[in-house]
């Protein structure tokens, strides 16, 4: 996995080679997010009981837990398998819910085959300068915060 240089400030990118091909790496990112999300970067008091990622423009990711909360902190703004998917990052400088949709951040991921078994993505984190001022703190965040190597190693083990 690797940080990549952005032509932009307001931007984080990473990316990584999977040892998948592209079809089984775009389903892990998108329907398997549970599988590899990082358990501590939710929104709410607790773990959600499951993560879903609907698969189709218009969905959302969605935390859904136990005691029948829902946590709907992304958009599916773009949904072309196996190659490309653009979520929104509705969530504020102090992690709360963003719902002025104006404020909210672009994260898209792509996926390129790099041979039958082999798949090279990268996400690109954009627009966070929408989040208003202080989003350089958000940026910071995230670019601490994103790394596919959890990601790579589900989505390699088959």
């Amino acid at each position: 996995m690797s940080l990549t240089e952005t032509a932009s400030p307001t931007s984080v990118s990473v990316d990584s080679y999977v040892d998948a091909p592209i079809d089984h790496a775009f389903r892990v990112f998108t329907e398997g997010i549970q599988t590899w999300w990082d358990p501590d970067h939710h929104l709410l008091d607790a773990a959600p009981e499951s993560m879903t990622f609907e698969p189709r423009v218009g969905g959302h990711v969605v935390d859904r837990y136990a005691d029948g909360r829902e946590c709907r902190w992304a958009r599916v703004l773009a949904y072309d398998p196996p190659s490309r998917v653009v979520f929104s990052w509705d969530i504020t400088l102090d992690w709360q819910l963003q719902t002025d949709l104006d404020k909210t951040s672009e994260v898209e991921v792509t996926f390129t085959a790099a041979g039958p078994d082999r798949t090279h993505v990268c996400l690109t984190h954009r627009n966070l300068d929408r989040h208003g001022e202080g989003w350089e703190s958000m940026r910071d965040a995230v670019g601490r915060g994103w790394t596919l190597a959890r990601y790579a190693e589900v989505a390699s083990a088959g």
